[in-house]
C-alpha cells in the first residue's frame, strides 16, 4: 500500500514536471528589446536571417526586430497586400476571413498558441511553423511580408477590442474589423509598395 502510494506520487510528481516543461516551451513574446524569436512548440531560437531572401533592410523589420510592434497594424497599402499574402499562403488552412478550416481560426479572442496574441509571438508561428500541419513558412515569405500578413490578420479579428493586444490605446479606439466586401483601393497610399 505504501510502495503504490509513492509510486502514484513519483507519477503525480512527473506529470506536473511534464505540464511545466510544456508551459516552457510556450514562449513568452511580451514586448522586448532586441527580440529573440522562438519555436512556437520547441521554444528554440529563430534564426531570422534563413529563409526567403530580402525584406529584412525595411524600417518596419528593423523595428519590429527590435521591439516587436508591428508598425504596418494599421496601414491600408500594408493591409491592401496583406490581404493578397494571407489569400495565398494562410487561407486554404485557416479559411477566408481567419475563421478556421483545417487550421483554427485566426480571428477572435481564442489562440491555440497563447504567444500569437503579440505579433512577436504570430510572427515566429508564421516563420518556424508549429504542430500539426503549419509549417514553417519562412522559405515563401519574408520577414517584411510575414508582418503585412499579420497587419491582416489583426484585421480580420472579429474579438473583443479590448482584447486586441497588439493595437495601442487610439488604435482601439477607432477599430474596425473587415466586413466582408470590403475593398482596400490598389493606390492606397502608405509605407507598402503595390506586391509584383
Amino acid at each position: 500500500m505504501i510502495e503504490t502510494k509513492k509510486t502514484l506520487g513519483a507519477l503525480l510528481g512527473l506529470a506536473i514536471a511534464g505540464a511545466g516543461l510544456a508551459a516552457v516551451a510556450q514562449p513568452s513574446a511580451g514586448p522586448q528589446t532586441g527580440i529573440v524569436f522562438r519555436n512556437t512548440v520547441t521554444g528554440e531560437p529563430l534564426n531570422t536571417a534563413e529563409g526567403k531572401e530580402g525584406g529584412r533592410d525595411t524600417e518596419a523589420v528593423k523595428t519590429f526586430f527590435q521591439t516587436g510592434k508591428n508598425i504596418y497594424i494599421d496601414d491600408k497599402s500594408c493591409l491592401r497586400n496583406g490581404e493578397s499574402l494571407y489569400a495565398t499562403s494562410c487561407s486554404g488552412c485557416h479559411g477566408h476571413l481567419a475563421e478556421g478550416k483545417l487550421g483554427p481560426g485566426l480571428n477572435d479572442n481564442y489562440w491555440t498558441y497563447p504567444s500569437n496574441t503579440e505579433d512577436s509571438g504570430l510572427f515566429a508561428t508564421i516563420f518556424g511553423g508549429a504542430n500539426g500541419m503549419m509549417g514553417p513558412h519562412n522559405e515563401n515569405l519574408t520577414p517584411d511580408e510575414m508582418l503585412q500578413t499579420i497587419a491582416w490578420i489583426r484585421h480580420l479579428y472579429t474579438g473583443p477590442v479590448k482584447d486586441a493586444v497588439w493595437l495601442n490605446d487610439a488604435q482601439k479606439k477607432t477599430y474596425t474589423p473587415y466586413k466582408e466586401g470590403e475593398k482596400i483601393p490598389q493606390d492606397a497610399k502608405g509605407q507598402c509598395k503595390p506586391l509584383e
